[in-house]
């Protein structure tokens, strides 16, 4: 439902800019001008029109449902790391006009799913992986520069993000098969 919830509330922002007449678009990323800072925090938010709030949704749902399976405290938590590394990032190296969009969350979720379950040497968490690559891996091409009006930089540290995630947030395993270190007790 913290998912649902989420989608639920880019909707109203995307009704409240479409009878704004777009204009909280321009609390969008302002790639290296202070008041584009202010996009870190709101970008994530917004998007350009319901077409790019549609394309958005579905990984939304499915990719955010599977971050929270691992805890609603590690998942927020890892959503936060993408949020940051994904703004200040764009923020730091984007082109020109203003970048928005949830879909530096999307790569993020999609990279922390897929790497998540190397760094904790969980075997389920890399089947999952491996079903996330599968079906979302396609995406990846979206970190690279491309179609013009895609923000490629935004996808690309939403996407270094969530490898920070998973790396900040994961312990390894206890039962992932590596044998556990041997302590020897001296008796004197």
């Amino acid at each position: 439902m913290t998912v649902g919830g989420f989608v639920a509330v880019l909707y109203v922002l995307e009704a409240v800019d479409t009878v704004a007449g777009n204009r909280l678009d321009a609390w969008g990323i302002e790639p290296r001008t202070l008041d584009g800072l202010w996009g870190i925090l709101f970008a994530p938010v917004l998007h350009f029109g319901w077409g790019h709030l549609l394309a958005n949704t579905v990984p939304l749902l499915v990719l955010g449902f599977l971050v929270l399976l691992s805890g609603i405290g590690r998942g927020l938590a890892a959503t936060g790391i993408i949020w940051v590394i994904g703004g200040v990032g764009t923020w730091l190296t984007g082109g020109v006009g203003a970048h928005l969009g949830a879909s530096v969350l999307v790569f993020g979720w999609l990279t922390f799913l897929l790497v998540r379950g190397i760094f904790a040497r969980h075997v389920g968490q890399i089947l999952l992986g491996i079903v996330v690559l599968f079906v979302y891996g396609g995406l990846l091409w979206g970190v690279l520069p491309g179609q013009v009006g895609i923000s490629w930089q935004g996808h690309l540290f939403g996407a270094l993000g969530g490898v920070v995630a998973a790396w900040a947030l994961t312990r390894p395993s206890q039962d992932s098969g590596a044998v556990p270190p041997v302590t020897i007790r001296s008796q004197m």
